[in-house]
């Protein structure tokens, strides 16, 4: 077949690349990847319809870009601060059909030779990320207009975010949304679809604010365009930073993701930066978030299990379509020992049972029993959540319940369940870690609860609650 022997023919390619071409043209980590990476390979032959002249053309045109922009060392500090601050361009939720966001906020863009240079890094730096994380899975992009004009429109950085999609990252676009275009930019969009080319051209879609629903459900789309979404982008840290299993009071958790690792023992944290992705690698479903101030009556009843002995009780409850989800917003942790752990009060709201695994960004500082299991129909489940000793809860410290209906599952091993879920079926529910300070004052002790982060994403600048 065609495919066949495309895919015959660029492996004979692959060692020329690396023979006859100078160091000083590629990077020489991409000519490796090259060898040995088949799904890298395969995107660029698919994206070509396996005509392989042409796929060798955009294999050299792509490594030249990667080499010249220095894309395998783009990082976090390589970017000028300000541009994350801006909130310009990143990822957040997920279109009807469950591929990524990307979104591009027109009006914050303005035209300016001097910057065009660090604004392509940024944007390379946000695909590369995804890419990594998630290979092969399709995005989105959306360019929101509302309340742009001409001088937001940079004609060259729209083609280059083209030819990203067109030539360095193939078969990432699923489609291109422009929402709530003004008329006075036609012409310019004209243009933009001629350098689209024939592949690329039905991915192109223009909508209105009446119209994006088509596409995007009114939970991932903020109240301007008639959303529902409550997610203001702020910085930092970045909106997709990686989840971690924690540690359980018997020793380390293996998660499924782990077990597959040849290694068999758990990595670093350095080496577990890609095992899971809060904002990429799932797809919650629609959920209504309510921050109820109630203080559960159980609350008063006192605590006799030895498991939840000293833990900080929630006072708020989240409510997903799966589970309720007390507390509602944030974990918090003093430095008195009395202080060191946190209750989750997971509560199944289904008809089946529903399958639960929580993870942290920092799995050292922290041990969650259970840190996986199911819970019942009708039942809850306490999670003890404690910090180990000698360690300090940060405000960067976030933590993440998933959990998925298991209408079938029976006695089905976790771990297995976990590799079929679909993503589009798995409810996620973040909490970030907040720093219980004490003062005195008119010798009563006043703990005061200083909300470092910004809530559950919200935008809620920083709150302080006194409790007498």
């Amino acid at each position: 077949s065609a495919r066949q022997q495309g895919t015959n023919i660029i492996n004979d390619k692959r060692t020329k690349f690396e023979s006859e071409n100078s160091s000083d043209k590629y990077d020489s980590r991409d000519v490796e990847r090259l060898q040995k990476d088949d799904a890298w390979v395969e995107g660029y032959l698919t994206w070509r319809i396996y005509v392989v002249d042409d796929t060798l053309k955009m294999i050299d045109e792509s490594f030249q870009w990667r080499k010249d922009l220095g894309v395998n060392d783009l990082t976090e500090s390589s970017i000028p601060k300000w541009m994350f601050e801006t909130g310009a361009v990143f990822l957040h939720g997920y279109d009807k059909e469950g591929n990524k966001l990307f979104w591009f906020k027109v009006k914050l863009h303005i035209k300016d030779a001097k910057t065009i240079l660090d604004k392509k890094k940024y944007v390379a730096f946000w695909l590369e990320r995804y890419a990594k994380r998630e290979p092969g899975m399709p995005l989105t992009v959306v360019f929101d207009m509302a309340e742009s004009g001409l001088s937001n429109i940079d004609m060259d950085f729209v083609k280059y975010i083209i030819n990203c999609f067109k030539v360095y990252y193939p078969k990432f676009l699923s489609k291109m949304i422009i929402v709530d275009m003004p008329w006075i930019m036609n012409a310019a969009w004209k243009i933009v679809k001629t350098w689209l080319g024939p592949e690329a051209i039905s991915k192109l879609k223009f909508a209105s604010k009446s119209e994006i629903q088509t596409f995007i459900g009114p939970e991932y789309l903020p109240p301007h365009m008639g959303g529902m979404d409550p997610f203001k982008y702020s910085y930092p840290p970045l909106p997709d930073d990686d989840f971690q299993t924690p540690i359980c009071d018997n020793g380390p958790i293996v998660s499924e993701d782990e077990t597959e690792s040849k290694e068999g023992e758990l990595e670093s944290k350095d080496t577990l930066e890609s095992s899971f992705n809060s904002e990429v690698a799932v797809k919650p479903k629609k959920v209504n978030f309510l921050e109820d101030s109630l203080r559960a009556e159980d609350n008063d009843k006192g605590d006799t299990s030895n498991k939840t002995k000293g833990a900080r009780k929630p006072l708020t409850t989240f409510r997903g379509p799966l589970l309720h989800v007390s507390p509602a917003e944030e974990l918090s942790f003093g430095s008195k020992e009395t202080e060191k752990k946190c209750l989750i009060i997971l509560n199944n709201v289904t008809k089946n049972q529903v399958a639960f695994k929580v993870r942290t960004t920092a799995p050292e500082k922290y041990r969650v029993k259970p840190s996986s299991s199911c819970c019942e129909p009708g039942a809850s489940v306490d999670i003890v959540v404690s910090l180990h000793g000698g360690y300090q809860a940060s405000p960067q410290d976030r933590f993440l319940v998933m959990a998925a209906e298991m209408e079938n599952a029976g006695a089905q091993e976790l771990a297995q369940f976990w590799k079929e879920v679909s993503r589009a079926k798995v409810m996620e529910h973040r909490y970030n870690a907040a720093l219980l300070i004490h003062q005195t004052l008119d010798d009563d002790l006043i703990f005061t609860q200083v909300s470092i982060m910004s809530r559950l994403n919200l935008g809620i600048s920083n709150s302080i609650s006194i409790k007498v």
